[in-house]
């Protein structure tokens, strides 16, 4: 968004009240006003600065086109106050005075973003990409406003889930710059979610090396299962986006002289509600020892209204809202907090906040959960982890050192409600068919395990596909790869989304889930070997390749782990021609399955306070850290 731009500074600061009067008689120009309210703004007298701006306007003596600048320095900082609905009464104001005025449209449109009117913004983005030749962008390229306007708009359109427009959209903008890596990135992504394959396809003089080097890590860990790619896409986002901190470490700067008493747990996270992270840690937080753990939420979760969230927010003796703190202000909280380990949720994941972890707020910094790779953030020297899914060659890719847990890294809920049991009418499902099923995010699904999956159909007759329904796009592609395979597509059965007890629930009428690679199932392994479903996994390199080998070896059944997709093929054809195999793995799970390792969850818990406490007293000592073996 474009910002306050001063002219001139007068050489003294005047006294708000004298200079406000001033403004409102008229007895100051354009540049001594602009001047002066950068002046004020810079010294955190943002309301003064607008209150000027406002009683200068209130003089009717100025210039049209003088009126049309202060008008939209005005609402620019209405806007850094957050008072969106004013701001955007005076952008009008200022497009009242000049119409073609390019900034104050771009800047309208995203107040009207923050006020949720997502189609006035777009229309209003729409003028300046569609009509910029028309439009005075007063002293700036009219390139760089009419990209401005093309990525805001794309961002928008692919938040509200519209990905044909959104992508056009990039494509466009890609046209016109290739040189792009936050459009890349967006890019790329977003053909994933779509299914569109191949995912790396070329635009106007984009190469194929951009579009690689800009891919994110999230879309790099459905790419590839070479952990050095993924090592790669990590260190080039923090080299990038995240802050260059060379100075002492917080928690000895702002922490207490002497850490003493219970250990002080914090969690850093703004998933804490519902979404995989909070689903799967809310028991861990409630099995904590309290007799020896403080546990502190900071957080900047979203108030989605449910159960889960009033149950995550009890499971914490304090919570920080870190809701609009800066970074440094964030990591000087945690330290004068005194917190021993400080455990990082989200690595480098939508909404993540990597540059508080930058400062080193804890003595200890463990990533967990959130990002089953590594991050590279400088200060995160730990993650939680187990010897399945981290084996020796691994980590030598990874920034992080192990804190090995075991037999499985992950906590999960044994308290998560299960709806009623629902029929196959229910969903669509023919009475009598194998049903293969897949509920992972659908830009988990790539272009060969597809071709696989197709394969497999064609061998098992009378087999189904049964997947998430997550947006049309992908469920068009998906159809149309399958014709192109020769499988009917009425054998893609498409899942609506339900509420989290009633999509356990319906795990129940899967015969055999077959896992993505190389993103593995993480919370849907969990959930479907909860609620007694086999999963079928093809275990790689990486982390996040592993982790629903961990979960089967965990529940005994590490016979449904492959290692090579002609081996992960070939298993799927044997069970789906066996319903029997598949029924014994479901009498097992339904039997053994919450009885085994994997939901011992109070021992997984004590397997991380031991390695908390470990750490934590040799960081209170001034010892070097070393894990528990």
């Amino acid at each position: 968004m474009p910002k306050v731009v001063p002219l001139a500074k007068p050489a003294a600061l005047p006294e708000p009240q004298a200079s406000i009067e001033a403004a409102r008689q008229g007895r100051l120009n354009l540049p001594e006003l602009m001047g002066l309210a950068g002046q004020w703004q810079a010294q955190g007298q943002t309301e003064a600065a607008a209150q000027l701006y406002e009683a200068w306007l209130s003089h009717t003596g100025h210039p049209t086109a003088h009126r049309a600048v202060a008008a939209f320095n005005w609402g620019t900082l209405l806007g850094n106050l957050r008072r969106h609905e004013a701001a955007q009464a005076v952008y009008l104001q200022a497009l009242a005075e000049k119409p073609d005025f390019a900034q104050a449209r771009l800047n309208l449109a995203h107040q009207y973003e923050h006020l949720g009117r997502n189609d006035e913004a777009l229309a209003a983005w729409r003028e300046v990409y569609d009509r910029i030749e028309q439009l005075d962008t007063v002293g700036a390229h009219k390139l760089d406003l009419q990209l401005h306007a093309l990525k805001n708009s794309a961002r928008l359109l692919e938040q509200l889930r519209r990905y044909d427009e959104s992508e056009a959209l990039m494509v466009r903008s890609l046209e016109l710059k290739p040189d792009q890596g936050d459009v890349i990135q967006h890019y790329v992504h977003i053909r994933q979610k779509q299914c569109e394959w191949p995912v790396y396809r070329t635009v106007g003089e984009v190469t194929e090396n951009q579009l690689l080097t800009y891919t994110s890590l999230l879309a790099m860990l459905s790419a590839s299962d070479d952990p050095a790619l993924q090592l790669l896409t990590a260190q080039r986002f923090v080299f990038e986006k995240v802050v260059k901190y060379a100075g002492a470490p917080f928690h000895k700067l702002h922490g207490p002289a002497q850490r003493q008493g219970r250990f002080r747990i914090g969690y850093l996270s703004g998933d804490l509600c519902t979404h995989a992270v909070g689903l799967l840690t809310a028991e861990l937080y409630e099995l904590h020892d309290r007799s020896r753990f403080e546990l502190i939420a900071y957080e900047w979760s979203k108030e989605d209204g449910t159960p889960l969230r009033e149950r995550l927010k009890a499971g914490f003796e304090r919570r920080v809202s870190l809701h609009g703190v800066e970074a440094e202000a964030a990591a000087r909280q945690i330290a004068a907090d005194g917190v021993d380990v400080l455990v990082d949720l989200q690595g480098l994941t939508n909404g993540a906040r990597p540059d508080i972890l930058a400062y080193r707020p804890a003595p200890v910094q463990v990533s967990y959960l959130g990002l089953p790779a590594t991050s590279a953030v400088p200060g995160v020297d730990w993650i939680l982890a187990d010897r399945y899914v981290m084996q020796p060659d691994y980590l030598k890719y990874c920034s992080e050192k192990p804190l090995y847990i075991g037999p499985c890294y992950q906590v999960s809920d044994r308290k998560r409600p299960m709806g009623a049991p629902p029929t196959r009418a229910q969903y669509q499902l023919p009475e009598g068919a194998f049903v293969f099923a897949s509920f992972n995010n659908n830009h988990k699904i790539g272009e060969a395990m597809w071709a696989a999956w197709m394969r497999i159909l064609l061998a098992v007759p009378g087999s189904v596909l049964w997947l998430l329904a997550d947006n049309r796009w992908c469920e068009a592609n998906l159809k149309a790869a399958a014709r192109a395979a020769g499988v009917d597509e009425q054998r893609l059965i498409f899942a609506p989304r339900v509420p989290p007890h009633d999509y356990l629930a319906r795990f129940a009428l899967a015969d055999l889930v077959l896992d993505t690679f190389p993103y593995n199932a993480g919370t849907t392994a969990s959930d479907c070997l909860w609620a007694g479903a086999p999963i079928l996994t093809l275990s790689g390199r990486s982390y996040i390749s592993r982790m629903c080998g961990s979960l089967l070896t965990a529940v005994g059944l590490p016979d449904l782990i492959t290692d090579t997709l002609a081996d992960y093929e070939r298993l799927a054809i044997q069970i789906g021609r066996n319903p029997a195999r598949a029924a014994s793995y479901k009498r097992y799970l339904r039997e053994q399955g919450r009885q085994s390792a994997l939901f011992d969850i109070p021992a997984i818990v004590r397997d991380i306070e031991r390695q908390f406490a470990h750490l934590a007293t040799q960081a209170r000592a001034g010892l070097p850290l070393r894990a528990l073996d």
